[in-house]
Parts: structure tokens; sequence; C-alpha cells
């Protein structure tokens, strides 16, 4: 079965036309009774209240005709919550932490088999097979789920610092609320192998 992901140039919680698509976009092929996964394990708890009013407020701004849920993800209850879940939404934030979160669910790439998978910034890092990062200052990789090397908040520069990254990988950079689609089956997921990565936080 494919997964859609979807990944996120960043600043997906604000309210413009581009945006707009975003959401329209996750929505586009889920059930007319839909629940979304927010994952904000990238920011702080003191965070999640402001960017759930962000986030529910361009969902429900897009949703149409359809009858939509929120859950923001614990990571006590996180397997349960994505078994519950048609869409889960990777918020931005610090990469790093993210990472090391999903990475304590062993079976998240099973887990999300088939469902919708949005990734804003930090979440499409964390989904991606590498990534540079200007705030982390360095080249990373993330969990391979998408088979891209990436830079978010793209401004026309470092695009050379995605020249380690694997040469066979897509070069993805996006501007602030651009996205990209991808659909792919879970065997299709090919974390990297020797890569020659600067850093590395997994």
């Amino acid at each position: 079965m494919k997964t859609k992901f979807i990944i996120h140039g960043g600043y997906a919680g604000r309210s413009n036309s581009e945006n707009d698509k975003f959401y329209k976009e996750i929505l586009k092929d889920v059930p007319n009774s839909t629940k979304i996964l927010l994952v904000y394990f990238a920011k702080e708890k003191d965070a999640y209240q402001q960017m759930e009013k962000e986030d529910t407020f361009l969902f429900n701004k897009n949703k149409e005709n359809k009858k939509i849920s929120f859950e923001i993800a614990t990571k006590e209850s996180f397997v349960e919550q994505i078994n519950k879940s048609d869409v889960i939404f990777l918020h931005g934030g610090k990469t790093p932490k993210l990472i090391n979160i999903l990475k304590e669910c062993p079976d998240f790439r099973e887990l999300i088999d088939g469902k919708v998978v949005a990734g804003e910034s930090a979440g499409a890092y964390a989904l991606s097979s590498c990534y540079y990062s200007k705030s982390e200052k360095g080249l990373f990789e993330g969990l391979g789920f998408v088979p891209v090397k990436i830079i978010c908040h793209y401004v026309g520069e470092n695009e050379e610092k995605l020249d380690e990254c694997p040469k066979k990988l897509e070069r993805i950079l996006l501007k602030d609320y651009q996205y990209k689609v991808y659909l792919l089956d879970k065997f299709e997921h090919r974390p990297l192998v020797g890569a020659r990565i600067s850093k590395c936080f997994i």
C-alpha cells in the first residue's frame, strides 16, 4: 500500500494561499471522516497550544465538506494514536529532537503505511534521507523514508552543501510555503549506508 508523504519548506502555520494548497493536499484523498494526529515532538510543550490553534484553524479552513478531528501526539500513546489516525502531521522545530523521539518507535514506518504523512521543516528533514540545516550548521541524516536530499527555508544559498549526500538522491530545495508530494511503498525505504555526512545526530 502506498503512503502519501508531503514535505513542506516551512512556516505551514501561517495563513496564506500557498499554505491553503498544502492543507488541501493533505486532505484531498482522506476519508470524509478523518482523524489528524498533530506531532509536536520537535517543539517544547509550552508551544503546543499556539501550534494547535494555528493548525486546527488552517485544517478547518481547507476541509471543505470533510469531518475532521484532532489529537496531539504523546510519547506514551504514540503507537496507539498512529493506528487510530488517517493523517500524521510532523510539525517543525528542532530536527534532532524530533528524530530521536521517532527513533524510539522502531515500527514507525510500518505503522504509517497507507496513511498521509506531512512533514513541515523539521518534519520534512526527519522524513528525508539527508538534509542541510542552516540553524544546526551542518549536514545530517534523516530517517530516510523519502529518498531525497533537502534544504528547507531555501533562500538561494547552501545548495552545494548537499553534494556530500549520495548522488542518487533527488535534490529538493524548498522555499517557505512550498511543498512536494511523494507516493511511496514501504519497501522503497532505503536508509543511507556509508554516506559521507559531516555530522549526524542518529
